[in-house]
């Protein structure tokens, strides 16, 4: 099929939108929606000059859809990649909301938050001393700070939001500060522990002590992280201490989006982040 003929039965079949008969306008959809991004823009246009709520309704829903099924790909192609950046994952579902995203907008605003670290950074400091360091930056140079007043907000999920509102929760926090440890060298990693995620500050391969970035980057020992465990009732586990992998930080990212979603009664937004969780092997 030829580009024109192409576009003259897409607009063709936008045109059908409102349908009345569901199994004819089933099929319609199915047929638009094969079309992928490709369909976006003539959706959008029609979508601006529609004042049909039925056609809004059903473009909106298509598009979602072909975005939907575009960032799930992105994220499963992320998680195959053996280099996978933990920036890229986290632009990637917070593409699940904001399909428009784009990484260079979230360089910049990350850019000044990185110069500053690096600024006030040097060889000569301890690994306490660059943390403080960090800490000082982001949480008073930059006021980010922990949303305690509604712990699974969906909003406090998306890196975007987190940027703007300098609010996130333990999760967000926390990959920010990885992101911004590791872009100006300090050994910094993430932790999986229940309910709680943390970092540890590496030392020749050991870790020296860890980091509760939700708490403006308080540390605290080892002892403490057993302590901890113990108050949930669980078995100690040596993966509640070692670093993990960025596919996990995501997952974990996902898990909590889902959770959010979930409580909040948004069903059909939760099944979505499920899926994408799947894709994370």
């Amino acid at each position: 099929m030829s580009f024109n003929q192409q576009n003259k039965e897409l607009t063709a079949l936008i045109k059908l939108l409102d349908e009345p008969n569901e199994s004819i306008y089933s099929s319609i959809e199915d047929k638009i929606f094969s079309y992928g991004l490709y369909a976006v823009p003539f959706l959008e246009n029609v979508w601006q000059n529609s004042f049909d709520n039925l056609i809004n309704i059903r473009i909106e829903k298509i598009i979602h859809k072909i975005n939907f099924k575009k960032t799930a790909s992105e994220i499963k192609s992320w998680s195959e990649n053996s280099e996978n950046d933990l920036l890229d994952g986290f632009i990637l579902v917070s593409k699940y909301q904001y399909p428009n995203l784009e990484k260079e907008d979230i360089l910049k605003k990350l850019g000044k938050i990185i110069r500053d670290t690096w600024i006030e950074l040097n060889t000569e400091l301890t690994g306490l001393e660059k943390i403080k360091v960090i800490n000082h930056i982001i949480f008073k140079v930059h006021n980010f700070k922990g949303n305690k007043n509604d712990f699974y907000t969906s909003e406090d999920y998306f890196i975007n939001n987190l940027l703007d509102s300098r609010i996130g929760n333990h999760l967000s926090l926390g990959i920010l500060y990885l992101i911004i440890a590791r872009r100006v060298d300090v050994p910094i990693f993430g932790v999986d522990l229940p309910k709680q995620f943390i970092l540890t500050y590496l030392d020749n391969g050991n870790s020296f002590f860890y980091i509760n970035p939700f708490n403006k980057g308080t540390a605290f020992t080892k002892n403490e992280v057993e302590e901890y465990i113990r108050q949930l009732n669980l078995e100690i586990k040596p993966s509640y201490f070692l670093p993990c992998e960025n596919k996990r930080i995501i997952g974990r990212l996902l898990e909590g989006l889902f959770t959010s979603y979930n409580n909040d009664g948004y069903l059909e937004k939760a099944e979505e982040v499920k899926y994408l969780l799947d894709q994370i092997d």
